[in-house]
């Protein structure tokens, strides 16, 4: 997203988080930049806001004393009334820290939650689809997630006839995607608070617990105390993702996490149970654009 051309972006009114929005169904897209360094700007809305990052780095400031960096290719979700402070610490005329918003209507929110109760029921331990404001999203954004992003700018910025029901189809897709991504942290904090809380919790806990090692689908499927068809089914509905997907995913996090305290870049390869260096780069590079070196690197003190 990073060399998008937007309509009124290149004069901009103000050097710190200059604004240009667009308006779609229950739905609005607003692109910011920041020209100039910047301390706690207040950001905050009254409905769901969806913020992607485009380029530059921000600092967030959340409740419960949340403060983290906001990086290219993540996003951070905020509920409504919710408030957040932000710091520019690189933004330059040259080179400004740029960001999107996509505001959604809470009850376009509640209208698809419904939707998914009615199409994707859960196991009863794990609740239902809703949007949970008391679980903070920050996320990295995977490939499906970024080319999104893309087109979601693309669609509404343009003058095409059909272009209000291509963005009401694109957000849809956007909040199924949050929710899924909530979905899979509360789920993956139950599994951990309470393992047997049924069997698919059960055998997600064993993929966590176990990233070092190669999956077994047999011994996951008799955690379950599934078939082999009808575990996969029922993991694809409530984490959105294969099996092996979603350890990849976990494997991925854990390698940022242990990276960004300074381990090495072998260790933390062999640990997470991959056989080779070069695959473990590569897979890394794929999720966050960057090489596990480099990631490393840039976590270190100067």
């Amino acid at each position: 997203m990073t060399g998008m051309a937007i309509r009124g972006r290149n004069a901009p009114r103000e050097l710190v988080e200059n604004r240009v929005s667009f308006a779609g169904p229950s739905s609005e897209l607003s692109i910011y930049d920041t020209y100039l360094p910047a301390e706690r700007v207040g950001l905050s809305s009254g409905e769901l806001l969806y913020c992607g990052m485009i380029s530059g780095r921000k600092i967030m400031h959340a409740a419960k004393n949340y403060r983290a960096e906001f990086l290219p290719q993540e996003s951070f979700v905020m509920a409504p009334g919710e408030q957040v402070h932000i710091d520019f610490p690189d933004a330059r005329l040259e080179t400004p820290t740029s960001c999107l918003t996509i505001e959604i209507a809470r009850e376009r929110v509640e209208s698809i939650c419904e939707k998914l109760n009615g199409t994707q029921a859960v196991e009863t331990e794990f609740e239902d689809w809703r949007f949970r404001p008391e679980s903070l999203i920050h996320t990295q954004h995977s490939q499906a997630t970024q080319s999104l992003l893309q087109r979601l700018v693309t669609t509404f910025t343009e003058n095409a006839s059909d272009r209000d029901l291509l963005v009401d189809l694109g957000v849809s897709e956007l909040v199924v995607r949050m929710l899924r991504e909530q979905m899979r942290t509360f789920l993956l904090k139950v599994c951990e608070n309470n393992p047997e809380v049924n069997g698919l919790g059960a055998a997600l806990h064993q993929v966590q617990s176990r990233l070092d090692q190669p999956l077994d689908i047999e011994q996951l499927s008799r955690t379950a105390c599934m078939s082999r068809s009808r575990f996969y089914s029922e993991f694809k509905k409530h984490l959105g993702c294969t099996p092996a997907e979603f350890q990849q995913h976990l494997r991925m996090q854990a390698a940022k996490e242990r990276l960004a305290r300074g381990e090495t870049v072998t260790r933390v390869c062999f640990d997470l149970g991959y056989r080779h260096l070069s695959h473990f780069s590569r897979r890394f590079h794929q999720q966050f654009g960057i090489s596990p070196k480099q990631f490393r690197e840039s976590r270190s003190p100067a």
